[in-house]
């Protein structure tokens, strides 16, 4: 078989409403995401013995970012300064733009709109992302406590101290604020900007959060209905 056509098995519902703000990886943030299953695959047997497992591999697409693939890309962890090849990175301008993640598996939730679904913590995937597969993540093959990061070893992790005013956070549900919280202390921005005067507004949960970043300490100037302002930043 030369070609494979392959279609969505499932379809992932969180509060991540665009790319900006969304993890650099999986596991990151402690936001909640449910895996809800296309029509056709609504089937309690097809998840069978799936609860004995504590994580799940989600094989996904870059939905957002179909287009043509490079050779090379511009790592945003490096800056976006240097180029790495397509495959040593995790770039969606891939020829397949297809996602790898690993989640931690919460529960199995029965909905009356949905059906059977799976409740899971620290995707990074965008609200809508078509889920092509779902494998379970297996410890005794799957870690490898020998294994090396490449490039990526020599970058240091990116974590911000968090100034969230209360009455701002008051403006947040209670059950967002720790999602949110956790979003925000791995700074949301792309790495190569720095400019501590700048303003960003991250989408989350139906709210637009406002906030600038300067000398390691993130303080959010605003929270606000998301309608009012997109696109990551002014």
């Amino acid at each position: 078989m030369d070609e494979l056509t392959v279609r969505p098995v499932a379809k992932i519902r969180n509060d991540f409403t665009e790319k900006f703000g969304i993890p650099r990886q999986a596991g990151l943030a402690e936001v909640k995401s449910l895996i809800v299953f296309e029509p056709e695959f609504r089937n309690d047997d097809a998840l069978r013995g799936i609860e004995s497992f504590s994580h799940l591999w989600l094989i996904w697409g870059f939905s957002k970012s179909f287009g043509k693939w490079s050779p090379t890309v511009r790592p945003p962890r490096m800056g976006g300064n240097k180029r790495q090849g397509v495959f040593a990175t995790r770039s969606p301008f891939r020829p397949n733009p297809l996602g790898l993640s690993s989640v931690k598996l919460l529960r199995i939730v029965k909905t009356k709109e949905h059906g059977t679904a799976i409740e899971v913590m620290g995707a990074d995937l965008m609200d809508g992302t078509p889920i092509y597969d779902i494998k379970p993540y297996l410890p005794y093959t799957d870690c490898h406590g020998d294994a090396t990061g490449g490039y990526t070893d020599s970058l240091e992790g990116r974590e911000v101290r968090v100034n969230f005013p209360p009455e701002l956070l008051e403006k947040v549900p209670e059950e967002k604020r720790n999602p949110l919280l956790s979003v925000l202390t791995h700074d949301p921005r792309p790495s190569y900007q720095t400019d501590p005067g700048r303003i960003y507004g991250m989408n989350f949960g139906g709210m637009n959060i406002r906030f600038k970043v300067e000398e390691g300490v993130l303080t959010v100037c605003q929270v606000c209905p998301d309608s009012h302002f997109v696109n990551g930043d002014e």
